[in-house]
């Protein structure tokens, strides 16, 4: 996820750990325009999915929704790695790593992350971090992955899709992802410890 603000974000992952990337994964950057004649619009050379939405914090669940929607209409893929424009990847062997866990695992996971348990309902101190958020957010009780890593299968974003007006209405995207899959898809997690992979651009 990038924005239009932060692009040099991006060109240092394009220069950095993104030319890394194993063979079969596809990448793209993220970016909201609501001014798109369409609701999405890739442009594959700048590996560029542009969408139909604002390009702000607090517009993320919707950017990230219906940058699943799109994805979701063009391509055939079994799972979706999302992460932010903000994260330097440490580990080059990472996605092999994961493909790996994902494989040895019984019951293929639907999600997996670094998994936060909320227990019990309370107001979100987020704002504290991204002044535009409100002061008032509830977060309630779920468990979800972290925004800094986490992957979804094909069937928990068809899932996810079903979904996609309510979730364009939340502020906190990753707590979102998670609050509004069904219980199905997050009883095999595949716990992840992203700190150690993955560590913030300065």
């Amino acid at each position: 996820m990038n924005c239009q603000k932060y692009q040099w974000k991006a060109d240092i992952q394009k220069n950095g750990w993104l030319k890394s990337l194993p063979a079969d994964l596809i990448y793209f950057h993220v970016l909201g325009d609501e001014s798109l004649a369409t609701d999405y619009l890739f442009d594959k050379e700048a590996r560029v999915l542009w969408v139909r939405t604002p390009d702000d914090y607090v517009s993320l669940p919707k950017k990230v929704i219906t940058a699943y929607k799109a994805v979701s209409d063009i391509y055939n893929y079994k799972y979706l790695f999302k992460t932010d424009d903000d994260q330097e990847l440490q580990s080059p062997n990472f996605f092999e790593v994961i493909k790996k866990l994902i494989l040895a695992k019984k019951d293929a996971p639907h999600y997996g992350g670094f998994v936060v348990n909320v227990t019990i309902p309370h107001v979100s101190k987020y704002y504290l971090l991204h002044s535009e958020l409100p002061t008032n957010l509830i977060i309630q009780k779920t468990k979800y992955c972290s925004g800094r890593f986490y992957f979804l299968s094909s069937s928990a974003i068809q899932n996810l899709l079903s979904k996609k007006n309510i979730i364009s209405l939340e502020c906190l995207e990753d707590y979102a992802v998670g609050y509004y899959l069904d219980d199905e898809f997050k009883r095999n997690m595949l716990p992840i410890d992203t700190n150690k992979y993955f560590k913030d651009l300065v």
